[in-house]
């Protein structure tokens, strides 16, 4: 009996421990970033230029975006978006991150963060 009941978790960790340590199991599950594919898609433009836009009007700054390089989504309540961007302030074009949460239903953004990012 205690044998067969070896063999049983032997044979259920071969089968379950590799689903439980895959990166696209992983990717899907809420609350795991996962790679934006197309990072045109005029969705993520819309929260790229939202994210500096309400940037600008808390810093008081006047940054202009210049475009998306890649981002990542992440499923929580709605969704978060981090973004890295290029954008100009003044002549130079720097590099930041962004993390906008949207609730798309309830027509709400909310810019979480948005820093330059040292290269």
């Amino acid at each position: 009996m205690r044998r067969n009941l070896r063999f049983l978790i032997f044979f259920l960790s071969l089968v379950f421990l590799p689903l439980l340590f895959s990166d696209a199991r992983k990717a899907n599950l809420p609350g795991g970033w996962s790679p934006i594919e197309d990072i045109t898609d005029p969705h993520v433009t819309e929260i790229a230029k939202f994210a500096v836009s309400e940037y600008n009007k808390h810093s008081k700054t006047s940054l202009e975006l210049e475009k998306v390089v890649k981002g990542e989504s992440q499923v929580v309540s709605g969704m978060n978006y981090r973004l890295v961007l290029k954008a100009k302030d003044g002549t130079a074009v720097k590099t930041y991150q962004a993390v906008v949460w949207e609730k798309e239903w309830q027509n709400f953004k909310s810019l979480t963060s948005f820093n330059l990012v040292k290269g």
